[in-house]
């Protein structure tokens, strides 16, 4: 039997995001925002968010951006939804828990409450998302 892995490399943290964006992409409540809206270049951005949660989680350094300055300017256009950020949360977590456990999976959908939660509110024309408490995303 084979060990769940727990996004404790690089790799993992990557096939994650590829996961995960594929899911956002498709979904009814993100798409309008991730793909209709943001015109994201995925070949692009798959890496790059790959690079913030492994320096985020990892310590491994080579992410550079401002999520919240990028935040800021989608949202001027069509103002994110606390419904959206919940979606992304679970979304997110549910992506983790159909492939990945362990305490950087645990930690990494903590990670994810808090920053959907922080981005809820400096984003200054989003709806504030309250979102679980982060020592109920286990």
């Amino acid at each position: 039997m084979t060990a769940t892995p727990d996004l404790s490399t690089p790799e993992e943290i990557l096939a994650l995001m590829r996961i995960f964006y594929a899911r956002v992409r498709a979904d009814e409540l993100l798409r309008p925002v991730f793909v209709d809206q943001a015109d994201i270049d995925w070949d692009e951005h798959i890496p790059k968010i790959g690079a913030f949660w492994c320096q985020l989680e990892l310590g491994i350094r080579g992410f550079h951006g401002n999520p919240t300055q990028k935040h800021i300017e989608h949202s001027a256009v069509e103002p994110f939804r606390a419904e959206q950020f919940g979606r992304w949360v679970s979304l997110f977590h549910d992506t983790i828990d159909a492939g990945w456990a362990g305490p950087h999976a645990k930690s990494i959908k903590a990670r994810a409450v808090m920053i959907a939660k922080a981005q809820s509110r400096l984003v200054p024309t989003a709806e504030d998302w309250s979102g679980p408490d982060t020592a109920s995303t286990g």
